[in-house]
C-alpha cells in the first residue's frame, strides 16, 4: 500500500504519535479510558507494578500488570473529539507501521473499557447506581463523518429509534447516531450491580444534557421525550459525553468496547452524589473484581 502521508500521520521526533507522545510499545491490548487525568492515578493503584508514566497535553498514559494481565489507563479529557484523538492514535499504535507508515499485516484487536461518570436520565435509576452501556445513541455528531456498517442489532436500534422520533413528531437538531457494545464485555458485567442500557451521548455539557444556568436550551423536554423508548427490552439510561465515539470507532476499527459509568446525577429529581469521588474508586474497584 502506499505510505500515509506525512500530515494524516503526524509523529514526533521521538517516535511517538503526535498528540499523545506515546510509542507503539507503551500500550497493552486492553485499555481502560477515563476522562478525568485525576482518575489515572486511581486506576493504577490497583497495578502490581507500573511500567510507564507519560503525559502530553491532558493526555495522561500509565501502564502496568495486575498479575500477568498487562493493562494501559489514559486520561482522554472531555468529549468525543478527544475521543476521536484517541482511539484514532491508540489504533495507529497498534495496527500501523510508523516507521514505514503503512498498515501492518496483522490486525491487532485492542479492549476499550471506559470508566466513567454520568447523569441518569430516568427517575428510576438512583444516584450511586452503576450502569453498562449496551449500545450508544449519539446525539454528537462526530460519527456522521465517518463510513460506518452497523451490525444487525445497532441498526435495529436506528430503525427503532427513528421510528420512535416520527411517532414523536420530534426532529433532535443534530442527526443521531448509532453503535453498540462487543458482546462478550457486556457478558462480563451480568450481576445485580449492574444496571444495563441504552447510553445517549452529548456533544456539551449543558444546553446538549438539558442544563439551564442563563443559556437556554432549545430542548428543554429532552427527558420527557426520551422516557417512554426502549429496544432491546433497554431503556435510555443516562446522558455523558464520549459512549458513542469509543463504540462507533471501535466497530469500524476492529476493536471491542465497553462503557461502564458510576451515576452522580438523576436528572430528573435533581439529586447529585453527596461523594463523588469515592463513588469514582468504588467503580474502578467493581470493574477489577469481574475483569480479572
Amino acid at each position: 500500500m502506499e505510505a500515509l502521508k506525512d500530515a494524516d500521520l503526524i509523529i514526533n521526533p521521538d517516535g511517538s504519535i503526535y498528540h499523545l507522545g506515546i510509542r507503539p510499545e507503551d500500550i497493552a491490548e486492553t485499555i481502560i479510558l477515563v476522562g478525568d487525568p485525576q482518575r489515572v492515578e486511581k486506576v493504577a493503584a490497583h497495578f502490581d507494578s507500573i511500567e510507564l508514566t507519560k503525559q502530553k497535553r491532558e493526555f495522561i498514559t500509565t501502564t502496568g500488570r495486575i498479575g500477568n494481565e498487562r493493562i494501559t489507563c489514559i486520561a482522554s479529557g472531555i468529549g468525543v473529539d478527544n475521543i476521536d484523538i484517541v482511539v484514532n492514535e491508540l489504533d495507529a499504535l497498534a495496527n500501523v507501521d510508523l516507521e514505514t507508515r503503512t498498515f501492518k499485516e496483522q490486525h491487532t484487536a485492542l479492549k476499550f473499557i471506559r470508566l466513567g461518570t454520568s447523569g441518569a436520565i430516568r427517575k428510576d435509576i438512583p444516584v450511586e447506581s452503576f450502569v453498562a452501556a449496551d449500545y450508544g445513541i449519539g446525539f454528537d455528531g462526530l460519527m456522521l463523518f465517518y463510513k460506518q456498517q452497523l451490525d444487525a442489532k445497532a441498526k435495529g436500534l436506528e430503525q427503532n429509534f427513528n421510528a420512535f422520533l416520527k411517532k414523536i413528531n420530534f426532529n433532535f437538531p443534530i442527526l443521531p447516531t448509532y453503535s453498540r457494545a462487543a458482546q462478550p464485555l457486556i457478558d462480563l458485567f451480568q450481576g445485580r450491580e449492574w444496571r444495563h442500557g441504552i447510553t445517549a451521548t452529548a456533544t456539551g455539557f449543558y444546553a446538549p444534557q438539558n442544563r439551564t444556568i442563563r443559556a437556554e436550551s432549545i430542548v428543554p423536554e429532552l427527558f420527557d421525550l426520551l422516557e417512554p423508548f426502549s429496544y432491546d427490552n433497554l431503556n435510555v439510561t443516562n446522558l455523558e459525553m464520549e459512549t458513542s465515539a469509543i463504540y462507533g470507532l471501535a466497530s469500524i476499527l476492529g476493536h471491542e468496547a465497553l462503557a461502564l459509568n458510576v451515576i452522580l446525577a438523576n436528572r430528573p429529581t435533581g439529586a447529585f452524589a453527596e461523594a463523588p469521588k469515592a463513588l469514582e474508586k468504588k467503580l474502578i474497584r467493581s470493574f477489577f473484581d469481574v475483569y480479572l
